[in-house]
């Protein structure tokens, strides 16, 4: 006579008493989070720079002096656009201050302001949140040059100037910290 068993109910029998176990029970949700969560930041930077140097691009500060990205090599870049009407800007951007204050001469952080209607909505967004860190202003060709639609997005960029990461809206300080330096 036949097993009348379904195929694979041993696994699954397997991973019930498994569960039983306080430990095994963290680690294997632990491990379903990890999973959903790099899945979730795989499709939300699906659309964005993978690899390869990053274009070339020349911004303005607040006071009007022309920046050229190609200038920030040398060391690893955070490269954070953002909007000043973006919630979710105002929340990361003491984050991004103390990577700035933390990473000292061993990286850069600089952010690329975007998405504003006059230059005076970012001098405003900069004294209302402590902005320490460089502010370009980028327009509508810089946002389409870097494949950017939602705020904040930050490119992580190496010592040459590559593409080596990004990350699409909210990151804490070690979140931000870990992918620029490593």
């Amino acid at each position: 006579m036949a097993d009348a068993t379904a195929p694979g109910a041993g696994w699954l029998a397997r991973l019930q008493a498994l569960r039983q176990r306080r430990w095994a029970r963290w680690a294997i949700d632990l491990t379903v989070l990890a999973v959903i969560m790099a899945g979730a930041g795989w499709y939300q930077t699906r659309g964005l720079l993978a690899s390869g140097t990053a274009p070339e691009a020349t911004l303005h500060t607040l006071s009007g002096a022309p920046v050229a990205l190609s200038s920030l090599r040398g060391a690893p870049t955070a490269l954070v656009f953002w909007a000043p009407w973006c919630p979710v800007c105002k929340a990361e951007s003491g984050n991004v201050s103390r990577v700035a204050r933390w990473t000292g001469g061993r990286a850069r952080v600089v952010s690329v302001a975007a998405a504003f209607g006059d230059p005076s909505e970012v001098r405003g967004y900069v004294a209302e949140q402590g902005v320490d860190y460089p502010v370009l202003l980028g327009d509508d060709a810089v946002l389409r040059t870097f494949h950017v639609d939602v705020f904040p997005t930050t490119y992580f960029l190496d010592a040459q100037g590559r593409v080596k990461g990004s990350v699409v809206g909210y990151s804490t300080t070690l979140g931000l910290l870990a992918r620029l330096l490593w």
